[in-house]
């Protein structure tokens, strides 16, 4: 038999491939704008870039394991044999890469029977890199630093007093009850957070610049590596009652909010 892939070399290419992504992402910042098409909405933009970055993904993984599954937001889905799927978010905050607001990041998780075990989520715009695998703890590095430091998340114990990130779909209906539940949320908790790309909102969460993090609508490859290092963190990973994680709200908290906000966050999102 085959043995079981390890998380850390898993997590190893997933660092290799996210990095050449991001120079290929700076790179073509300058020409964003000069071929951007819409998909959901006339907001929801994806550029030529976003292209280039998941084509050079999924080619680097495939070209080391040419038997994974891969699922990639534009378009890049294969099922594979080896019980591996990488789930591919080749710019993660396209509109801040759009406009040249530095948060927008390339994010890749490796998936093994259906459980994410490694995830790096690399901020193209700063080189800010998280990275976390299953059992091994989260970890943030930046250029210039000497070392990785492991996240822990913050320590919140007021919801009242805990400052709380979202973000927001890109159809008319969907901003409309999001909306209606922001401005039901906003007078129960400190201030609200949204940075435009999920992926860097649950790092931000892991690494206490917010105290939590929610938003529903968002797809797999939004969320699957910036969760593992939310949890990987000691964060509360959670979705509507009686509902699974990002079925369709994702919620992650620092442990002294978590009940507080799930109670409230489901009653919002039922009124």
């Amino acid at each position: 038999m085959t043995a079981p892939p390890d998380a850390a070399s898993l997590l190893e290419l997933a660092v290799a491939t996210a990095r050449e992504a991001a120079e290929l992402v700076r790179r073509g910042r300058a020409t964003a704008g000069d071929d951007v098409a819409v998909k959901s909405s006339p907001v929801d933009v994806v550029t030529a870039v976003d292209a280039a970055s998941e084509h050079l993904v999924v080619g680097r993984l495939l070209g080391a394991r040419p038997d994974d599954g891969v699922l990639g937001e534009e378009g890049a889905q294969r099922p594979g044999t080896t019980g591996v799927r990488w789930i591919v978010d080749p710019i993660d905050g396209t509109v801040n890469f759009l406009y040249d607001l530095p948060a927008y990041a390339v994010s890749i998780a490796a998936e093994v029977d259906g459980a994410v075990v490694a995830g790096v989520v690399l901020n193209a715009a700063t080189g800010e890199l998280f990275t976390a695998v299953a059992g091994g703890g989260a970890f943030r590095s930046a250029p210039g630093e000497d070392a990785p430091v492991r996240l822990t998340g913050s320590r919140a114990s007021s919801l009242g007093l805990s400052l709380v990130a979202t973000g927001f779909g890109y159809r008319v209906e969907q901003r409309r009850a999001q909306g209606a539940v922001v401005a039901a949320l906003l007078p129960r908790v400190r201030d609200i957070r949204r940075h435009g790309s999920a992926a860097l909102e649950l790092c931000a969460a892991a690494a206490g610049r917010v105290d939590a993090y929610y938003e529903t609508g968002l797809e797999p490859w939004d969320h699957a590596a910036g969760a593992l290092v939310a949890a990987e963190a000691g964060l509360v990973l959670g979705g509507l009652p009686g509902r699974a994680f990002g079925e369709p709200l994702v919620v992650a908290a620092a442990p002294g909010i978590a009940d507080d906000l799930l109670a409230l966050l489901g009653e919002l999102h039922r009124a």
